[in-house]
């Protein structure tokens, strides 16, 4: 048993399995969540015959950091390994007024649009609720938040490698330790979801949870999505936005947030501007504009600030909130689309199946 696994329900569970009080899941997770002690022997406030317990019939591995890079721009990332053949990258975006983590969720990626450089990699397997977690609380260790209390993570970001939502379950748990005031107290609107379209679990999401979502769209119509973001072809734009605006409508009015990484000469035109523009109009609807980020055997070059500045403008003028994304961290392939980790790729294209409706 990996205590990692467990949001605080489960945590509970375990202990009255074992005939002792529920308190003692709240006495673990206050030591592990916000101590960052994972020794057993450590944890004074329980019998000495329940740590015994503990230390042999539960374990509490993490992913092994492999290497650390950090930008000239201070983003910190992380080579972590999950497994013999798998390793995930986690990266740390300072900022003055925050600290954003951004977290995988897969080892790879299989949804292959084109211009990521993780989706180019295939496919291998999912993470589980320890190893999306666990990027959390290494983390803040590497930071020194469990040595100086200081809250340095302000925000979590799920949009590392993979799709989350084609991990729903070990996502829904792992973002419950998140929020959890016994795991990491994160906020709802301090924790954001991007997902590349999956319908079904935007849907499914809405019934779960109360977080920020964030949607790569990087196209106003079918044609082009479908070209850039394959799943588009499963779940067209009309059928995203609709369940965009159940999840809008479910946490009270909140915008969703579209990505859209500008593309020279493929999406960055006045009139792709212009097209988006009206596919978003009357739509509670924020829309982040990415700079792309190249890597090797790319066949996409970046879009010059003038056209970046030009179409935001127009956005802008048609009353969407829009900004244009700082790029971070992109000297240690930490930018947006570049993380790749080392991936022992089992597919190299999207398994997706219809989620029933309802909770994990």
């Amino acid at each position: 048993m990996n205590l990692f696994d467990l949001d605080q329900a489960a945590m509970r569970d375990y202990f009255t399995g074992m005939e002792e009080k529920p308190f003692r899941a709240t006495q673990v997770m206050k030591w592990v969540y916000h101590q960052g002690v994972t020794d057993f022997e450590a944890m004074t406030d329980l019998s000495k015959s329940l740590r015994d317990h503990l230390a042999g019939n539960t374990d509490s591995p993490l992913p092994s950091i492999i290497s650390e890079k950090t930008s000239t721009d201070g983003t910190r990332k992380w080579l972590l390994q999950v497994d013999d053949d798998n390793a995930i990258e986690t990266v740390f975006i300072p900022e003055t007024s925050r600290g954003t983590l951004c977290i995988s969720s897969q080892a790879g990626c299989a949804l292959n649009c084109t211009f990521c450089s993780t989706g180019k990699q295939g496919y291998s397997r999912n993470l589980s609720v320890a190893e999306i977690i666990g990027q959390v609380w290494l983390a803040n260790k590497q930071l020194g938040h469990f040595a100086s209390r200081k809250r340095i993570i302000s925000n979590i970001v799920l949009m590392g490698m993979g799709e989350p939502l084609l991990n729903f379950d070990n996502v829904v748990k792992a973002v419950e330790l998140i929020t959890d005031d016994l795991g990491f107290g994160l906020a709802n609107k301090r924790v954001t979801l991007s997902t590349a379209g999956i319908v079904p679990g935007i849907i499914k999401l809405s019934e779960c949870s109360r977080i920020s979502l964030a949607v790569s769209l990087h196209a106003a119509n079918d044609a082009l999505r479908d070209e850039l973001v394959p799943i588009n072809r499963t779940y067209p734009i009309r059928k995203l936005l609709s369940a965009c605006r159940r999840y809008s409508e479910a946490t009270g009015g909140e915008p969703i947030t579209f990505e859209y990484v500008l593309l020279k000469g493929v999406n960055d035109s006045l009139a792709d501007a212009r097209e988006l523009a009206r596919l978003l109009k009357g739509f509670p609807a924020k829309v982040n504009l990415i700079i792309f980020n190249p890597f090797p055997g790319t066949e996409y070059s970046r879009s010059s600030m003038e056209t970046t500045d030009l179409f935001r403008d127009i956005l802008v003028q048609s009353g969407i909130i829009t900004i244009t994304r700082k790029t971070r961290g992109d000297d240690i392939n930490a930018a947006c689309g570049q993380l790749v980790g080392r991936v022992k790729a089992r597919a190299a294209r999207s398994q997706t199946r219809p989620m029933a409706n309802g909770c994990a």
